[in-house]
């Protein structure tokens, strides 16, 4: 530690040893600075003051304070020697500031909500400085990293590594210019040796992978196909102009030598994060910590602030009283706030949600549809588990062609290639299987998991009502899948879609249009000859959150409410454009990211001639996480056992907190899935009933939100023609859906523009 710290933490245990001997002698905690009896109390709500405060564990707080909680700047240390001086709005770390841990490390810059966010230089007990952009305790974005041994990064990070385009420099003068990806050199780059000798091409996991250059500095080359496995190596060596070279030279010492020396340094780890650091400020007796909603404008302490309610309106919550005098809406180790007293008359609050249920019906024995559950299991092993050549992601034009698919025959009694079954006797096809092999390698899907996840044991369910289109949906037993009901028109704008979706996913991995996963029909034998086509494809709310709310937005809104009444209003419940009552605020990297992304996806789809899509949107509130959550008032609380009622496990704020904080769990974060990010509640006029976006209440949520692009096979046919000739005759063309796919384009992102924003 530097000896400026060694002295205020020396000075700080004086005064809490001294501090202790006072609480143990009142039984109360007292004021360090101010004990006297005749000193005056804390001015009125809403009002600054500077306080010195030794906590009930120990830690010791100096600064400034409005009403109970630090908000100005001000100094905290721990007991384990911990602190932080810096600015402070109410009881969170807001604003620029210093972190120091007891090892000798700190940090300084900016802070958000309790987290390093912003610009910021981290200085490790071991040497290594980064300066940079920092995210949720992250580097992200643009930052240089100096290690201890010598090494030093220039250029992009994500999520805490290095990942896009940076320069990599080895204390022995080697270094590489060009993508990287997870920490690891990944994409087309450059390494230059000290000796002079270079590597111009492609790199996979850190090594070279495929199409490369190696370059002596006598000027002599070799060009070829490059791997780590020496089977798949291929090339040509090309000696210089004025000499022979080593025509024994082999490319695999590259793998063995030249890189032996070019190790990436993994560099200091932090040992805590400064969000998850504890602030307890304890008072009264019986006093309990409460979540306040995050205000942007100030509010009068003395009035009970109003909240959003799970209903999707504004109002109050229910609030309960705990007989066990337990501690409830804990903020968690996310955020740096100070314990607050409650007012006399107010017992410990509780945040009241009804309780979210599994979505469908399981299909057992006796459903209508067991017997085709049972033809599509079957065919989907049948079609997974086939035995099929290494797959590329290099396909060629006729994997494509709508006539390449696989018919099979299953016979109740079994065949050569199919086993015996109780169903009925049927045949399957299979829609380009060679092209979804790829997809599905592609989306990194596990084909073993993945007939797990539709075969297995646990039966399917099926969602309680059709979509508009009159599909059907059904729900494997873990999430992880959807699978819809295709009409013959659907799946042949899919069939001629399919190479531009395939280009397109390949080309951007953070795309926000449907996974798909597999196409295939079932055709019942018999005189019915009934024919069910079906679409494998993910889905957007499998997580671990509770999904509380959702969206499916359009951008228009004409017929753009829901038909349920307020009250029938649940999670399971999708809501729509003229339901809306959020703004959703994004950190400005993933905002950025988002809008390009959003422009990509909307160009292909324009360009597919694709139009009805919309925006799926779903949000897991954070603060109504809190253990001991229980049903409004206004509802009998259900749920008496039966697991075909319960929902997803509920996590505890201190549960989620550590998720979000784990860096190995960011690899599960990324755009559109488990994104921490905040919501702004929004009112619209009441004269006004078709205004799509309310007005701003300056009232803000933190949530865990999902979102993506859904429903992108419908394209603008003669029907749709006819429906937007029809109703604009009696409705205003703008509000419609049915419209061109440029102009639906067009109208989607300008919506979806105003409703996601920048978190300023």
């Amino acid at each position: 530690m530097s000896k400026e710290n060694i002295g205020i933490v020396k000075a700080w245990e004086a005064t809490v040893r001294k501090s202790q001997a006072i609480v143990k002698k009142k039984r109360t905690t007292m004021s360090v600075a101010h004990a006297d009896d005749d000193e005056p109390g804390p001015p009125g709500p809403g009002q600054a003051y500077h306080a010195e405060k030794v906590l009930s564990s120990g830690d010791f707080y100096t600064g400034q304070m409005v009403d109970t909680a630090p908000n100005g700047h001000g100094k905290y240390l721990w007991t384990d020697g911990c602190m932080y001086v810096g600015e402070w709005y109410r009881g969170k770390t807001m604003g620029k500031g210093k972190f120091s841990w007891p090892s000798g490390a700190t940090y300084e810059g900016e802070f958000k909500t309790g987290y390093m966010d912003g610009r910021g230089t981290y200085t490790g007990s071991s040497g290594d400085t980064y300066r940079g952009s920092w995210v949720m305790n992250l580097k992200h974005g643009q930052g240089t990293k100096s290690f201890s041994n010598g090494d030093y990064y220039e250029g992009e990070w994500r999520r805490g590594l290095q990942d896009g385009h940076g320069r990599y420099q080895w204390k022995n003068g080697n270094h590489y210019i060009g993508q990287w990806r997870n920490g690891v050199m990944d994409g087309n780059g450059t390494m230059i040796w000290s000796n002079g000798n270079t590597y111009d091409g492609c790199w996979e996991d850190g090594w070279p992978k495929g199409n490369g250059t190696f370059r002596w500095a006598d000027g002599s080359f070799y060009v070829g196909v490059w791997s780590k496995d020496g089977k798949d190596q291929n090339g040509t060596y090309y000696p210089s102009g004025n000499s022979i070279g080593n025509l024994d030279w082999d490319p695999q010492e590259v793998y063995a030598v030249d890189l032996n020396d070019c190790q990436i340094s993994p560099g200091e780890k932090v040992s805590i994060f400064p969000s998850q650091k504890m602030v307890n400020w304890p008072g009264l007796e019986g006093e309990h910590l409460q979540n306040q909603p995050i205000y942007r404008k100030g509010y009068d302490g003395n009035v009970r602030p109003k909240r959003l309610s799970m209903e999707g309106t504004l109002g109050d919550y229910g609030w309960g009283n705990d007989e066990d005098g337990g501690v409830n809406g804990v903020e968690g180790l996310g955020n740096l706030k100070l314990e607050e007293p409650v007012k006399k008359g107010h017992g410990p609050q509780q945040l009241r949600l009804k309780p979210v249920g599994r979505p469908g019906v399981t299909i057992s024995k006796g459903h209508k549809n067991y017997e085709l559950m049972l033809n599509l299991q079957l065919g989907i092993r049948h079609s997974v588990g086939r035995p099929a050549p290494k797959t590329t992601l290099e396909l060629k034009s006729s994997a494509f062609d709508p006539r390449e698919k696989v018919w099979t025959k299953f016979p109740p009694e079994g065949s050569k290639h199919t086993p015996p079954h109780q169903s009925c006797d049927f045949r399957w096809k299979d829609y380009c299987p060679v092209v979804f092999r790829t997809l599905r390698k592609l989306f990194k899907v596990d084909p073993a998991d993945y007939m797990i996840s539709i075969c297995g044991n646990d039966a399917l369910r099926e969602l309680s009502s059709p979509g508009k289109s009159g599909s059907f949906f059904y729900l494997t037993n873990d999430d992880r899948y959807m699978i819809k009901t295709m009409k013959k028109a659907e799946v042949k704008v899919f069939l001629r879609m399919l190479p531009a979706y395939y280009n397109h996913v390949r080309s951007f991995e953070n795309t926000l249009v449907t996974k798909f996963y597999g196409l295939h029909c079932v055709r019942l034998t018999g005189a019915a000859q009934k024919k069910v086509r079906f679409v494998i494809m993910g889905n957007l709310f499998c997580s671990e959150y509770v999904i509380h709310r959702r969206f499916d937005l359009k951008g228009s809104s004409h017929g753009r409410t829901t038909d349920k009444p307020e009250a029938e209003i649940d999670p399971t419940t999708t809501l729509k454009d003229l339901d809306l009552n959020y703004i959703f605020r994004l950190q400005k990297v993933w905002f950025q990211e988002f809008y390009r992304q959003v422009d990509r996806d909307c160009d292909f789809l324009e360009q597919e001639r694709i139009m009805d899509y919309s925006l799926l949107v779903g949000l897991h509130f954070r603060e109504a996480s809190s253990k001991g959550s229980v049903t409004p008032k206004s509802r009998t609380p259900q749920g008496n056992g039966d697991p075909e009622n319960e929902g997803p496990p509920i996590l505890s704020r201190v549960d989620m907190d550590q998720l979000l904080l784990d860096p190995t769990r960011w690899a599960s974060i990324k755009l559109g899935i488990n994104m921490p990010a905040r919501v702004e509640q929004t009112v619209r006029r009441s004269d006004c009933e078709t205004q799509l976006v309310g007005e701003p209440t300056g009232k803000l949520y933190d949530v865990i939100i999902f979102f993506g692009i859904i429903d992108i096979l419908q394209d603008y046919d003669i029907s749709k023609k006819l429906e937007h000739a029809y109703k604009s005759i009696q409705y205003d063309p703008t509000s419609i859906s049915a419209v061109d796919p440029k102009q639906y384009s067009k109208r989607f992102r300008d919506f979806i523009f105003r409703v996601f924003l920048e978190d300023t």
